[in-house]
């Protein structure tokens, strides 16, 4: 299904759902002392269907759960982001639960998969890590869990999904998704009372752990960029990512302005190699930027690196610029530089937690048009957050890191 049907569908279906079952919750609570029990953190589940990047954000939120709560964990994500929890595989392969979104068919089914799933591994907490989705708040009760814990909106208008999760913690949207991951874990572990997340979380909470890279996965990713690029003789990489996901196309920067800074680049430091990456499917999107760069010393890796490469191509590149999306946080479990384009979304809540993300953002008075508020949806078509960013204000930073990594 696209983007816009599972908003159709979460609104439409998953309102009148929510409202249906929430009196089936407040008895079945009662009748299982829910509100009473210390929350059993013994074999906790956290739902994260739709983003890759907060499958990477939430790691630091989920290693505190398993060192403070001595709990077992176990993770649902729908199929086509699956990958994204293998790059610190903090939670084991088999304790993964990859949903089908293909189409509603295959989507209903694999409900009834996942309520199989989770009473065989017997989960008894749940961590809803989506902003107010309907449908994994109603994944969240029909798991069978007796502890579900999630965001709310309280006393806040709008954003309705029932009185689904027992557990409740108030969403704020003036601080960073991680610090707000790391408040779901400090409920879970029943820390603080009310739906206020009023226990401080200190900075060194929230640092990622690096990705282990073996130099066999080092050199064959090597081997590939001579393939790209036969007269490479380990000159710095530098990276170009170009597209952004279908979620939100508002993301993306113009192709023009990556193809600008990318001739800049090469006419300052001739005996670089420009990389522009992308999966199989950006191919020619990717094409059109290297096309307007017109320079041998800048290749199309489009499908030529398996996700699985992705992590050990960062570990050997110098830097890697990019519009806000799922490679600035698959990165940041690597030392690489990154310098992230922000518009419709902010760095205040998702700049990647690695320590070495740039973000380049004009911080427009309309910005970020996206929130928790409105589902991530905006019909801007202009987009002056994101195509107002001058290509010599990128490559201003650029250089400036350059000039001293060289």
């Amino acid at each position: 299904m696209n983007v816009n049907t599972m908003r159709w569908v979460d609104r439409w279906v998953g309102v009148p759902l929510c409202l249906l079952v929430s009196p089936f919750r407040w008895v079945t609570d009662r009748l299982r002392s829910a509100h009473t029990k210390k929350p059993d953190v013994s074999r906790t589940l956290f739902i994260e269907l739709s983003e890759m990047g907060s499958a990477v954000i939430v790691d630091p939120a989920m290693r505190k759960l398993k060192q403070e709560g001595g709990g077992e964990l176990y993770f649902a994500i729908f199929k086509k982001n699956y990958k994204s929890l293998r790059i610190l595989q903090t939670v084991p392969d088999e304790n993964i639960f990859r949903m089908n979104a293909d189409n509603f068919i295959r989507l209903t089914l694999d409900i009834f998969r996942f309520m199989a799933w989770c009473r065989k591994k017997k989960i008894s907490t749940v961590i809803d890590l989506e902003l107010f989705s309907r449908f994994t708040a109603l994944l969240s009760l029909f798991s069978g869990a007796r502890t579900r814990v999630g965001f709310v909106n309280f006393h806040d208008e709008g954003l309705y999904r029932g009185q689904l999760m027992n557990r409740p913690v108030r969403y704020n949207p003036h601080v960073h998704i991680a610090v707000n991951f790391i408040s779901l874990i400090n409920k879970a572990l029943d820390r603080y009372p009310l739906p206020y997340a009023t226990t401080a979380v200190a900075a060194e909470e929230i640092v990622l752990a690096r990705a282990n890279v073996e130099e066999s996965e080092i050199e064959a990713v090597r081997n590939k960029i001579r393939q790209l690029y036969p007269e490479w003789k380990n000159e710095a990489v530098v990276l170009l990512n170009a597209n952004a996901s279908d979620l939100l196309p508002q993301r993306r920067w113009p192709q023009s302005s990556f193809a600008e800074v990318g001739k800049k680049l090469l006419e300052q430091y001739p005996g670089m190699l420009i990389v522009a990456t992308g999966a199989p499917a950006e191919k020619k999107y990717v094409q059109d930027v290297v096309d307007a760069i017109a320079h041998p010393r800048c290749v199309n890796s489009s499908g030529v690196f398996t996700f699985e490469e992705l992590v050990p191509l960062y570990s050997i590149s110098t830097c890697m610029l990019t519009n806000d999306s799922g490679p600035a946080h698959f990165a940041s479990v690597t030392p690489l530089k990154v310098f992230v384009i922000f518009g419709p979304e902010t760095p205040g809540l998702y700049l990647p937690i690695g320590g070495n993300a740039e973000p380049i953002y004009l911080g427009l008075p309309c910005s970020p048009c996206v929130s928790a508020a409105n589902h991530r949806k905006t019909t801007c078509v202009e987009r002056p957050c994101i195509t107002g960013i001058p290509p010599q204000m990128v490559l201003d930073r650029m250089q400036r890191f350059l000039s001293t990594a060289l």
